[in-house]
């Protein structure tokens, strides 16, 4: 299995820290956010690894390298001066992940969620991560049904905490779920992920978990800090 870390975004909440350091390499529990993936998806067997860029690109191969020092192959695929947002960057990156499910997380999260536990091969078209809805996202993004599949109807809905695995027919006919939104005539496209993943759960094609433990989506210094002190200390 493949991986892809997303790490194009440009953190602006996080100003001033990321004027000059990526979100995904700002430091937490005394090592950058992104090597906290990288542990993990070496432990988990995988080798190849891509992390999309954009925004002060050339920071993480500087302080990355080719990922040799976690036993990884490193490929960077970079998106241009302006990020592609979550579809357009993984649809850029398909060429790098192959054919094959692939695993993919948001490079500034922090979950204590075992990637062991995905399956290797989605029931559908993908398989996403779900966690309680945190205070600054009291709304959630999707409900979890009794089967494990996902739908955007209802109204006990769970946050998607940007780990999942997907296969890349997702992308099959995507210009025809975005349509015209802004950015998808551009070259390379620029689009979101999320109409891809609703209109594959209206066809039941989207299966999820609920993750009960450890999550922080790190968008702002004060939740950056909070999580440095609570790695350096006790859960």
């Amino acid at each position: 299995m493949r991986a892809l870390i997303l790490a194009a975004g440009k953190g602006e909440r996080m100003r001033p820290l990321t004027e000059a350091t990526p979100k995904p390499l700002l430091s937490v529990g005394g090592k950058p956010l992104i090597v906290w993936h990288l542990e993990k998806l070496a432990a988990l067997g995988v080798r190849e690894v891509v992390i999309n860029t954009a925004w002060l690109a050339d920071a993480f191969p500087a302080v990355l390298g080719d990922g040799a020092r976690w036993g990884l192959r490193l490929h960077y695929s970079h998106e241009g001066a302006e990020p592609l947002e979550t579809g357009g960057g993984m649809l850029h990156a398909l060429p790098l992940l192959g054919e094959a499910p692939f695993l993919a997380v948001n490079g500034d999260i922090w979950c204590d969620f075992d990637f062991a536990r995905l399956p290797r091969e989605p029931a559908g078209l993908a398989h996403l991560v779900l966690v309680e809805n945190p205070a600054h996202h009291p709304g959630g993004d999707f409900v979890l049904t009794g089967d494990g599949r996902l739908s955007d109807d209802g109204d006990t809905r769970l946050t998607f905490a940007g780990i999942g695995i997907y296969r890349p027919r997702l992308f099959e006919g995507w210009r025809a779920v975005v349509g015209d939104a802004p950015g998808a005539a551009q070259t390379p496209p620029r689009f979101r992920l999320a109409p891809l993943l609703r209109a594959a759960m209206a066809r039941g094609l989207i299966t999820g978990e609920h993750h009960r433990g450890h999550w922080t989506d790190v968008g702002t210094p004060a939740r950056l800090a909070e999580l440095d002190t609570r790695l350096r200390g006790t859960w």
